[in-house]
């Protein structure tokens, strides 16, 4: 544990005097296939997502489905695969993950890029874009 750790488990323990400094120990080698099992659900596996992606959902023309809501990325940082959009309807900008794109490409996710999201939540039940697209661009007027 480094001093930071250290601290805020003294903090804690002055709350609560029964706390037990956590231990360095490494996990069993001899898991069951039950723990195996709890291992894969993990945040990587994608099984229990639904088959069709959410851009499936709306119809051929290329409006938005109902839910889905009109913003602009405002922050995106390709490494992390996140970023922060903003509601064109105002409001406090938008936690999305790269995972969550269902149509469009993660490199055109650049500041000032259109999007159509629907809002869910992140895995510790903040509000956070549950579905990601960005719409293909409008067809230009004949200027003949």
């Amino acid at each position: 544990m480094n001093a930071s750790q250290k601290r805020l488990f003294e903090e804690a323990r002055k709350r609560n005097p029964d706390l037990k400094m956590p231990s360095e120990t490494k996990p069993p080698a001899n898991w069951s296939e039950a723990d195996l099992q709890l291992v894969k659900q993990g945040v990587g596996d994608k099984s229990s997502r639904p088959a069709t992606p959410a851009a499936a959902m709306g119809d051929a023309t290329g409006e938005a489905p109902s839910g889905e809501q009109p913003g602009s990325v405002v922050t995106y940082f390709e490494a992390k695969g996140f970023g922060f959009l903003r509601p064109d309807d105002g409001g406090r900008d938008i936690f999305f993950h790269v995972s969550r794109l269902s149509e469009g490409l993660a490199t055109d996710l650049r500041p000032g890029t259109r999007v159509l999201y629907e809002l869910g939540m992140d895995r510790t039940g903040k509000m956070a874009a549950s579905s990601l697209r960005i719409p293909p661009p409008a067809a230009p007027a004949a200027a003949e």
